[in-house]
């Protein structure tokens, strides 16, 4: 059991063991008990929103460029407090590393299973992912739960740390309300490799794949989404809290899957697509991105949407 699980069992109300008894049995510090994290200053949520700026439109900065980007533009930054701030929003540069096969030892880590697979129907494979949310006074997580077929977002939720727990939430309810899918794809991110995920896929009989370490373009469909989010909804807006932030992605998520048409579509709408089984197929064959991520082509009854996944 980790230590965030162990302190959630002390009892402050038990009449006959102590605080200091209970934490002793338990094995955590007392201190951890009684830590209230000190909230974030004003001038850090100013540099984290326009890091979340720069790293939306240019995800292979690093901290030192983006160190050197912010100090151009007159932020009294160095790369030691980038670093901190990009590790807090949970960023990484998107580049190649050495042994990106090596992960956490103590995560199941699971192959990626999308590559060479056409892809031709709703509920065949689903994705996941979290992403940074800047308000004016704070931030919050987002998660999403995507079908890769239709890209209609299923289901999301909103959170203020990085727990597991919201990613949980999430999954159980498109479960419930869609089915199962066939596989399930996400990164090597520890609420998608915690047990608690994995195992509400296991017992339903899904397939897991995972992206590589780095691969940021094995999971392009919900990074493109995230992408539109930000520039048609979040950048410009100030949610002044955490209900404002729900009930405005809640509306642009609302709008994307049932009003928003989408190219690659056949500008139709998620909502259309998924709920046509009878529709286009994807074949997530090519390993190409020297060029325009989507490629049309046409054989004698319909039309072939060949995904670039990089």
């Amino acid at each position: 059991m980790s230590p965030t699980k162990r302190l959630t069992l002390v009892d402050h109300s038990d009449p006959v063991l102590s605080i200091v008894a209970q934490c002793r049995l338990l094995k955590v510090a007392r201190s951890t008990l009684y830590y209230r994290p000190a909230p974030v200053s004003p001038d850090d949520l100013a540099v984290m929103r326009r890091i979340d700026e720069l790293y939306t439109a240019s995800p292979f900065y690093g901290s030192r460029r983006m160190a050197a980007v912010l100090r151009r533009e007159s932020w009294l930054v160095n790369r030691k407090r980038v670093q901190r701030l990009m590790r807090a929003m949970g960023l990484e540069a998107i580049f190649q590393k050495p042994n990106t096969s090596q992960g956490h030892p103590a995560h199941e880590v699971h192959p990626y299973l999308l590559r060479g697979l056409t892809i031709a129907r709703p509920n065949q494979v689903w994705c996941a992912d979290i992403t940074y949310i800047p308000m004016s006074k704070g931030f919050v997580y987002l998660v999403a739960v995507m079908d890769w077929f239709s890209r209609r977002v299923l289901t999301w939720r909103l959170s203020i740390t990085m727990e597991a727990s919201f990613c949980v939430e999430a999954l159980r309810d498109a479960l419930n309300r869609h089915g199962r899918p066939d596989i399930f794809n996400t990164d090597q991110g520890a609420q998608f490799t915690s047990a608690d995920f994995l195992d509400e896929l296991k017992i339903r009989g899904v397939r897991i794949s995972m992206d590589g370490r780095g691969r940021f373009l094995d999971n392009i469909f919900i990074e493109r989404l995230w992408r539109s989010l930000k520039y048609e909804e979040v950048f410009i807006k100030a949610y002044g809290s955490v209900a404002e932030a729900r009930q405005g992605i809640g509306g642009w998520l609302a709008f994307y899957n049932e009003e928003r048409p989408h190219q690659a579509l056949d500008y139709r709408t998620p909502r259309a697509v998924f709920d046509d089984q009878t529709c286009n197929h994807v074949d997530n064959a090519s390993a190409s991105l020297s060029r325009c991520p989507h490629d049309y082509r046409h054989s004698s009854n319909k039309k072939v949407l060949i995904n670039v996944e990089g």
